[in-house]
């Protein structure tokens, strides 16, 4: 049975696994990897998860700035992440409220409907109504898997990676 999970320094090989089967880049959406984090040694990968529990902590949260980041992990199989940014932040109007993504061996399975769901339930409590969640406009498993759970389509945007779908959940 899968579980949603904090990241944790204790899954470092199995989420370097997840990562590699990726390929390089940042396309892991969920895991709030950015372009300097130095994932690869133990010390670097120790500092990536603190920050990003720093961004869900008590005072992240307070002020609706933070960013709630999980791992989608099976038997200490990494098999994606998610993650619910608080409130009006740069990121949210271009990359949503929650960003998701479940790395290709693990697709097809169920997990981002099913981490979609788990993540939804911890907004109300946030102070979120409606959450923003976008996916890019050819991703229709994205797509259907937003639209299980309530999304209306706002529309399509171009952006500078892209157009995506606009979508909106009432929570």
């Amino acid at each position: 049975m899968p579980e949603l999970i904090a990241p944790t320094t204790r899954l470092h090989s199995a989420w370097l696994e997840a990562r590699d089967e990726w390929g390089p880049g940042l396309h892991e959406d969920g895991f709030g990897l950015g372009p300097s984090d130095d994932v690869d040694s133990p010390d670097g990968f120790r500092a990536w998860v603190a920050l990003l529990a720093d961004a869900s902590g008590r005072e992240a949260v307070r002020s609706g700035r933070g960013c709630t980041y999980r791992w989608i992990v099976e038997d200490d199989r990494v098999h994606g992440g998610i993650a619910l940014r608080h409130g009006p932040n740069e990121h949210v109007p271009h990359f949503g409220h929650i960003g998701y993504g479940i790395r290709p061996s693990s697709r097809r399975r169920g997990l981002a409907t099913w981490a979609l769901g788990r993540i939804l339930a911890e907004a109300r409590p946030l102070g979120l109504r409606r959450v923003l969640i976008v996916c890019e406009v050819d991703n229709l498993h994205s797509a259907r898997t937003i639209e299980h759970h309530g999304g209306v389509l706002e529309g399509v945007r171009e952006t500078e990676h892209g157009p995506v779908r606009r979508y909106w959940i009432t929570v």
